[in-house]
């Protein structure tokens, strides 16, 4: 080779070393910061919503947006549908009606109620009397004995009684022709937190007779530590509640009568035969003796 060209040559490849030496001693270290990252793909949704999506969806009770609201009551354990109407002033079945309830047996811990009738401002209720019933016919009480008690087939025959009707005669709420439950005297007066109404004692099969005219809205036993158990509504404002007895005459939905025979005293739920007797006012218990005339 020509030592012209030998020496182009030479100068050349000093040149290229020199240059690929300076690269590599200045470059700049790279941190791979996220060894492990994935290629790029569709964004995916964060963690929370993806946890939020799979989880279980609550179950509110029924009514639950009502809780707390004047006129709506919040089931506890332990209730029951009757003993929540006699709480109120209402009938079982109203409530039953009022919150579409297929079974009103079936009630759960937390479901809201409506215990006024739909359309009516909870805060500013107002007592009115309830329709007066059109003509009745008349049906011995003891021609249909109660199948729930054997007693009652044998009890003496009755007055006439009015025929059972969904409607109960006409009175003014707060000035009831009131009377007396039985004939005998009060053993237990009344004590709001301790006895809600009057005691009376007595012997198996001593008449029960209603206070006033009014409707049957309950005879049954479905509320502990009432025994055989019947309610009569007054009018909106006044339930009467006549507890224990060994015999029931009278059937729900049933018109009554001041003074008629609507049950045979007895000891259900109870260690000594005695008639309880509670007048509940809105719903409220009262002092009966208050309410009942001299005697």
């Amino acid at each position: 080779m020509p030592s012209s060209l030998r020496y182009t040559f030479l100068v050349l490849t000093s040149s290229l070393l020199l240059t690929a030496c300076g690269t590599s001693l200045h470059r700049a270290p790279v941190e791979d910061r996220n060894p492990q990252q994935p290629k790029a793909s569709a964004p995916t949704a964060p963690a929370s919503a993806a946890s939020a999506a799979s989880a279980p969806e609550v179950k509110l009770p029924p009514g639950a947006e009502n809780a707390g609201k004047p006129g709506y009551y919040t089931v506890k354990p332990g209730d029951a549908l009757a003993r929540i109407a006699l709480d109120n002033g209402q009938s079982w079945r109203d409530l039953a009606k009022w919150n579409s309830l297929d079974n009103p047996n079936r009630i759960e811990v937390g479901q809201v109620l409506r215990v006024v009738p739909p359309g009516v401002d909870a805060s500013a209720v107002t007592a009115k009397p309830i329709a007066s019933a059109g003509k009745v016919e008349a049906r011995p009480l003891d021609a249909k004995p109660p199948a729930s008690s054997a007693s009652a087939a044998s009890a003496p025959a009755t007055p006439a009684a009015p025929a059972p009707s969904r409607e109960a005669p006409a009175s003014d709420d707060d000035n009831l022709n009131w009377g007396w439950p039985v004939a005998q005297p009060v053993t237990a007066g009344f004590d709001e937190q301790r006895n809600k109404g009057l005691d009376f004692a007595g012997k198996p099969g001593d008449p029960v007779l209603a206070v006033a005219d009014g409707r049957v809205v309950y005879a049954g036993s479905g509320l502990r530590g009432y025994g055989n158990l019947v309610i009569i509504k007054h009018n909106n404002t006044y339930l009467t509640a006549y507890a224990h007895n060994r015999a029931m005459l009278v059937e729900q939905d049933q018109v009554v009568r001041k003074g008629q025979r609507i049950a045979e005293m007895g000891s259900t739920e109870s260690d000594t035969v005695k008639l309880h007797f509670e007048v509940r006012k809105l719903g409220k218990p009262v002092d009966p003796a208050k309410l009942l005339p001299p005697r």
